[in-house]
């Protein structure tokens, strides 16, 4: 069996037409710290992982994939909101549970979910 290569860090990249507009939204939602900088890329940490805010975006819808989990969906809609996002789906309760998923879009057009544990 091959050896696995030793991955040293992951990261998710986004990409944004406003560089400056795109950092400021992970930063004031999220809490992201800034780990690089640059012209034509942004690193910053959310809850331990990198995602790379790069260049080029044409504003243009995309799934991302990634799905940050709140303690409180409503206050964290509220947020994305208040940061210049938009809700495309808001939290709804079913029979089973109280709300737990919020679809997202940040102000460059990529799409995320907003989430709340589950009950077992």
């Amino acid at each position: 069996m091959p050896l696995a290569m030793r991955v040293e860090k992951l990261k998710y990249i986004v990409w944004a037409a406003d560089m400056t507009r795109a950092t400021q939204f992970y930063r004031s939602v999220f809490d992201a710290v800034i780990r690089r900088e640059s012209e034509i890329v942004t690193e910053v940490e959310v809850a331990g992982v990198t995602i790379g805010i790069h260049c080029g975006g044409e504003g243009k819808r995309t799934w991302t994939g990634m799905a940050f989990q709140v303690a409180d969906l409503h206050a964290g809609c509220a947020a994305v909101r208040a940061g210049g996002g938009v809700l495309v789906r808001e939290p709804e309760d079913t029979p089973e549970e109280p709300a737990h998923l919020a679809m997202c879009v940040d102000p460059e057009g990529n799409e995320f979910m907003l989430t709340k544990a589950r009950h077992a």
